[in-house]
């Protein structure tokens, strides 16, 4: 394992300090928690750059993966209500990163397509994604990361 990144070891209780945490440190969702905020606060470092959030990447990452794709395919692909989506699409449209259009299978749909600017943005934050998986993956060997993708399914697929 390596170690916690600088400031970190103070707000942390290192390995031999479990029992400082109590019958907590029992609690699976606890530390999925702590997990989840590790990896968000990394995350948000690697990002700050580029303007971008979680979720508006994996939106450009998808509508590019999959050109014409509906909001609606979106939101259920992303497990995100359609608000919450669109407010996203509509960030990104007025930052002219995605562009909507008309489904050509049905009219109460709207497709999504990246312009050339969300391609160069999504060009930029998979650069930062691989920085951000690479400090990610550096705590397990291939095997244990495996192992961890199957679990987390599990949880949440």
């Amino acid at each position: 394992m390596r170690k916690p990144e600088r400031g970190a070891a103070a707000a942390h209780p290192k390995s031999g300090e479990r029992s400082a945490l109590g019958e907590i440190d029992n609690i699976l969702g606890f530390h999925i928690r702590l997990a989840h905020g590790a990896v968000y606060r990394h995350f948000t470092h690697t990002f700050k750059a580029l303007g971008l959030t979680q979720k508006q990447v994996s939106v450009l990452w998808l509508v590019s993966d999959h050109p014409g794709l509906a909001q609606t395919d979106l939101a259920h692909r992303l497990q995100l209500d359609r608000a919450t989506v669109m407010a996203i699409v509509n960030r990104l449209s007025k930052r002219r990163f995605l562009v909507r259009g008309a489904s050509p299978t049905d009219a109460r749909k709207q497709t999504l397509n990246l312009t050339a600017a969300g391609r160069r943005a999504l060009a930029a934050a998979k650069g930062a994604i691989r920085a951000h998986e690479k400090w990610l993956t550096a705590r397990f060997s291939a095997r244990e990361l495996n192992t961890l993708i199957e679990l987390l399914r599990r949880i949440h697929g």
